[in-house]
């Protein structure tokens, strides 16, 4: 199986700590629109007949920008070309200040059945702090509007470790999203993006960080109190009541296959990673020249496919050995067998029904272990 992405590059305003490609634009909608439907066209004839995807991510930018005749144009599109499992998911990344009930109920008859709202506080001066466009109330608006459309799966995005943040109002940012019946939550430490405005002010010093010891004692308190409410965590930054696990991140942690449109999209076909421009421009003049909007490409070595295996698998569900060593023709126990006892024995990693995982003491230094493991 595979999934699908959609980047839609526009925002009304774009955060400080953002560093994926997006635009503070409302314009060229029509010609991006047309453009993307051209991409999908052609990269569709190059696939192999048959092909089949189980799950559709609108991310951005801000794709809750689209009306829904919009976003179920582009699905209209994506149906007539591709192949799709009965129960696809198909998620919209939504800025809470962009939509109301009826873009909801629009979306719903165009078959999202998912939202992953970018909530990351509830508290204004956070809010302000990371100039976000929405207020707490309209985040709790936005997600009871969801439910009130009949889209009951829905994702929250928190962020911790902000400026100033004590565990008592991270807490409370957690009880907010549970009292509003969350099923999902994507909760992530703020990080330093080099290029951004924040990586700027923190430069500066004007903006302090909170030191990795408090970051820390965030995570471990998310994990237990999300841990003690039902919620399983499945991937480092990700927690879901069970039955809701997002599909399509599944598909990237998985190490499976995804095909991306629009600018700065990746994708990755059988072995084979390439990406657009992460320019509007540059897109919108390649597709008008009957040109796919590649920037660069390359085919993944057995060592590079190793190697991101072990990270994606182990900041999720885990390393099946035997799977492992049939796909990779190696040991991975045996390999790393002093590093990997020693973890074992500090309660960092531990060996399930023949699947290497990460115990939560594990998960703080998860980069750490991954970068040992050869």
């Amino acid at each position: 199986m595979a999934g699908l992405y959609v980047h839609i590059p526009f925002c009304e305003k774009k955060c400080i700590y953002c560093d994926f490609y997006s635009i503070e634009s409302v314009h060229d909608y029509d010609a991006f629109l047309a453009s993307l439907t051209t991409e999908i066209e052609m990269r569709a004839r190059l696939l192999p007949v048959g092909r089949s995807f189980h799950s559709i991510f609108f991310g951005g930018g801000t794709p809750s920008l689209l009306s829904p005749a919009q976003l179920g144009g582009i699905l209209e599109t994506l149906h007539a070309r591709f192949r799709f499992d009965p129960l696809v998911e198909i998620t919209v990344e939504c800025n809470p200040g962009t939509i109301d009930v009826d873009k909801l109920r629009g979306y719903r008859a165009a078959g999202v059945n998912r939202l992953s709202f970018g909530v990351q506080s509830f508290h204004a001066d956070d809010l302000e702090f990371l100039s976000r466009i929405h207020t707490a109330e309209e985040a709790e608006t936005a997600i009871r509007t969801a439910h009130g459309a009949g889209i009951k799966n829905v994702n929250l995005d928190l962020m911790f470790s902000l400026p100033g943040q004590t565990p008592e109002r991270w807490m409370a940012n957690l009880e907010r999203a549970r009292a509003l019946g969350t099923t999902h939550l994507s909760c992530y430490s703020l990080t330093i993006e080099q290029g951004t405005p924040l990586a700027r002010m923190v430069a500066r010093g004007m903006v302090g960080i909170p030191p990795e010891e408090s970051d820390a004692a965030l995570f471990e308190l998310t994990m237990q109190t999300l841990s003690d409410w039902g919620f399983r965590q499945y991937e480092v930054s990700n927690y879901a009541l069970p039955g809701f696990e997002s599909r399509h991140n599944l598909t990237y942690w998985r190490h499976e296959d995804y095909l991306g449109f629009g600018p700065s999209a990746h994708s990755t076909i059988h072995g084979r990673r390439w990406w657009n421009v992460s320019s509007l421009q540059t897109y919108l003049e390649r597709i008008r020249g009957g040109q796919l909007p590649e920037s660069g490409g390359e085919f993944l070595s057995a060592d590079t496919l190793r190697s991101e295996h072990i990270f994606l698998r182990l900041r999720s569900e885990g390393i099946s050995l035997p799977d492992f060593t049939r796909l990779y023709g190696s040991d991975l126990h045996a390999d790393n067998r002093d590093f990997i006892d020693r973890c074992i024995a500090d309660g960092m990693l531990v060996i399930d029904s023949e699947r290497l995982k990460l115990t939560r003491k594990g998960l703080l230094v998860c980069d750490e272990i991954c970068a040992e493991l050869k």
